[in-house]
C-alpha cells in the first residue's frame, strides 16, 4: 500500500503558486519537461521515461530522508503542473541549494523566481539554514538572472555536480543578506 507521502513536508503558496511534495502524478509532467531539450539543456539533457522515473523516486526519497527537496509548483488557480523548485542536498553536492527547473511553456512569467524565494524563505526560516547556494551552469543566462533577481551572487568558484559530469558556477547569498534584502 502506498505512503502519504504528502506528509513528508508542507504545503506552501505564494500569490500565483502552490508547493507541495511531489507525487507520483508529477510523473508524466515531468517526463514532458525533461524530454524538451531546451528545459533539459543545463540539469543533464534529455532523458528517457525510465531515467525520470528514477529521479522522481530520488526527489522523494530526498523528502523522506532530508525531510525536505524540491516541490513540486503548480499553478495556484489551475493546478496545472508548472516545474519542480526547492531545497535539495544530495550526496556530493558542496552545501544545500535551492534549484529550480520549470517546464519551457511557463518561462518568462516569473515563477521561478515567486516559488524559489518561497523556498528559500522557508529553508532559512524552518530549515535553519545560514547559506543558500545555486548551482548553475555558466552557459545557462536565464538561471542567472533568476539567481539575480532573487539577490545572489556568483561566488566566484565552481563546482563538478556529482553523477552529473557537469562543471557549475556556485551562485549564492547568506541569510543575513536574503533578510536585508526582504526587507
Amino acid at each position: 500500500m502506498p505512503v502519504d507521502i504528502s506528509s513528508f513536508g508542507p504545503r506552501l503558496e505564494t500569490e500565483r503558486l502552490v508547493l507541495r511534495v511531489p507525487e507520483e502524478r508529477d510523473f508524466e509532467p515531468l517526463v514532458a519537461a525533461i524530454s524538451d531539450e531546451e528545459t533539459s539543456r543545463h540539469i543533464g539533457g534529455v532523458q528517457p521515461p525510465a531515467l525520470v522515473w528514477r529521479a522522481l523516486c530520488t526527489v522523494i526519497g530526498h523528502w523522506a530522508v532530508r525531510g525536505y527537496g524540491f516541490f513540486t509548483v503548480e499553478d495556484r488557480t489551475t493546478g496545472e503542473w508548472l516545474g519542480r523548485v526547492g531545497p535539495w542536498f544530495p550526496q556530493g553536492w558542496p552545501q544545500p541549494e535551492v534549484g529550480w527547473t520549470i517546464k519551457r511553456e511557463a518561462w518568462g512569467k516569473g515563477y521561478a523566481s515567486e516559488a524559489a524565494a518561497r523556498s528559500i524563505d522557508w529553508a532559512f526560516d524552518d530549515l535553519d539554514w545560514d547559506s543558500v547556494i545555486h548551482l548553475i551552469d555558466e552557459a545557462n543566462t536565464g538561471s542567472q538572472g533568476v539567481a539575480k533577481k532573487l539577490g545572489s551572487k556568483n561566488l566566484g568558484y565552481q563546482e563538478e555536480v556529482a553523477g552529473f559530469d557537469m562543471v557549475v558556477d556556485v551562485w549564492g547569498q547568506s541569510r543575513e543578506d536574503w533578510r536585508k534584502a526582504r526587507r
